[in-house]
């Protein structure tokens, strides 16, 4: 699933009789008011559906998980907001007949001290525990708000809704993401090993193509269509490419051009490819430059045939909404503990460097290679500014996707290297990489322009039940 801009809401309002249900009239009115201010869409019942124009009771319950059955195709999550008390069968009822098996929120009002009559007073901070130990009796997981209760005109719903949106988005598309693998793991990558079985009981379907599939066709297209002329001057105007250098761009077109109407064929999300060093060795170019172009149109592509890297980078994306990468975890930064350098060849996407980038040859491989057959890595150093990273792996001892996750800073410190350079700074370094050894986790981490971290561990804990560490 690509990522998708404009989610759809159910909604739930709830009410008990004993309680004044005239106050879930401006809960409704905010609540989808708010909705549609973060440029989402929702479905919700009438008024007129029922007695109180909210949901209470065991019919009401089956009018609204009737018409969430009908928007089925539409609905991401499911927002529940009391006004009041609520009664939690009609609300528990509404979710568990609808069987959408998608995150739900639960939101409750604060009460006023000065409003506590009988006629005005709302009780839902009682309601909601009543509500959430329904939800845990039926098995459905849910999210909970950052305070137990507060006003519906407050910046706190702003921002939880806001969450819960990005939650939605990284559950529901794990739930059901293609991975594309475009060749086989390079022989001395063996840590970038990964089962196939362990993801698909998560939704995670992989993709196989061999690489021969992918350079047979690059090499039919021809160099004149109209297509690969206007992808070697998109990649002009995406990185600085030294003349002496252009004439290389046609076959890192046909690369590129073969790649994304295989994707577009088989409907994949994101993909990870061999690169290392067969297309070197047999195509002539590094994919580099492609793949830097396939995340930053957020189809994220890793190294090295890394498929669970490829997987940590769609998670990142989906939460953040903006292009990801894959680094290697590569350097010391001489003896600050709490900094180290992230690298990878030179495939980090325009909008995660947000430096200029300039296109050359591979580092290590052009030195044994030869710079001619290396053309198509992206050159640039990080700007600076906080970021989170994260990576799953399948444990195919335990049976299981375990997971770290993170957030630091990358600085503006100089670093003499060549390829994409990230100088980081993460708190408590050491022991992160203590873990990370351990607990046998890859090279590879995924990395994103943003805080994150706590949509992924409530996605991961709550909804996708992975094995989760988070480094604080």
């Amino acid at each position: 699933m690509a990522y998708k801009q404009k989610l759809t809401f159910g909604i739930i309002i709830g009410t008990r009789a004993y309680f004044n249900s005239a106050l879930a009239e401006d809960v409704r009115t905010t609540v989808l008011k708010e909705v549609s201010a973060q440029g989402h869409d929702y479905v919700i019942l009438d008024p007129s559906e029922t007695p109180t124009g909210s949901i209470e009771t065991y019919d009401d319950a089956k009018k609204c998980a009737a018409l969430f059955r009908a928007n089925r195709d539409k609905i991401d999550g499911i927002i529940v907001s009391l006004p009041n008390f609520g009664y939690e069968v009609g609300i528990v009822n509404s979710i568990s007949l609808a069987e959408l098996n998608v995150p739900v929120l639960v939101q409750a009002c604060d009460d006023e001290n000065d409003k506590v009559s009988l006629d005005k007073r709302r009780d839902a901070f009682c309601g909601k525990l009543s509500v959430c130990n329904n939800l845990y009796q039926y098995k459905i997981p849910f999210t909970n708000t950052s305070l137990h209760t507060y006003s519906i005109h407050s910046e706190a719903f702003k921002k939880d809704l806001d969450k819960f949106g990005r939650v939605c988005r990284v559950v529901n598309s794990l739930r059901k993401a293609r991975v594309g693998v475009i060749g086989c793991r390079p022989i001395g990558f063996q840590t970038c090993r990964a089962s196939e079985k362990i993801l698909q009981n998560t939704g995670i379907t992989v993709i196989p193509v061999d690489l021969s599939e992918i350079l047979a066709a690059a090499t039919k297209i021809d160099k004149d269509a109209a297509a690969i002329k206007t992808r070697i001057k998109q990649m002009k105007a995406y990185a600085s490419v030294p003349k002496a250098l252009q004439d290389k761009l046609i076959i890192q077109a046909q690369f590129g051009q073969a790649v994304d109407e295989w994707i577009l064929e088989n409907e994949v999300d994101a993909s990870a490819i061999q690169c290392w060093d067969s297309l070197e060795k047999n195509y002539g170019c590094a994919p580099c430059l492609t793949m830097s172009m396939m995340s930053d149109r957020l189809f994220p592509s890793a190294c090295e045939a890394d498929i669970a890297g490829a997987v940590s980078m769609y998670t990142l994306m989906q939460a953040a909404g903006t292009p990801p990468v894959l680094a290697d975890w590569n350097n010391n930064f001489a003896e600050n503990r709490n900094k180290c350098v992230c690298t990878h060849c030179g495939n980090f996407a325009k909008g995660f460097v947000k430096a200029p980038m300039e296109v050359g040859s591979l580092g290590v491989l052009g030195n044994v290679l030869g710079r001619v057959k290396t053309v198509g890595a992206v050159l640039s150093k990080v700007s600076e500014g906080p970021f989170t990273y994260f990576r799953i792996s399948t444990d195919d001892n335990l049976g299981i996707i375990k997971s770290y996750l993170g957030q630091g800073k990358i600085t503006n410190d100089p670093y003499g290297m060549d390829g994409c350079i990230a100088v980081t700074e993460v708190d408590d370094l050491q022991n992160l990489m203590k873990y990370i050894c351990k607990n046998g986790f890859e090279h590879h981490v995924a990395l994103v322009r943003d805080s994150v971290a706590e949509v992924i561990e409530e996605s991961i804990e709550t909804y996708l039940g992975w094995n989760l560490y988070h480094h604080k």
